[in-house]
């Protein structure tokens, strides 16, 4: 049962890293940032993020 808790605790870790570098490659950029928000999608402004 460790493995499968080690491979989610590693799954997690990878997707806050993604997460991250979009949000800083859209604020490098200038460019808004959608995210999705009580069913609809709605973007962030660059100097928001």
């Amino acid at each position: 049962m460790k493995k499968k808790h080690d491979l989610n605790t590693k799954a997690i870790a990878a997707m806050k890293a993604a997460i991250k570098g979009v949000i800083a490659q859209h604020k490098k950029s200038g460019r808004p940032l959608p995210i999705w928000e009580n069913g609809k999608l709605k973007y962030i402004s660059p100097n928001k993020l």
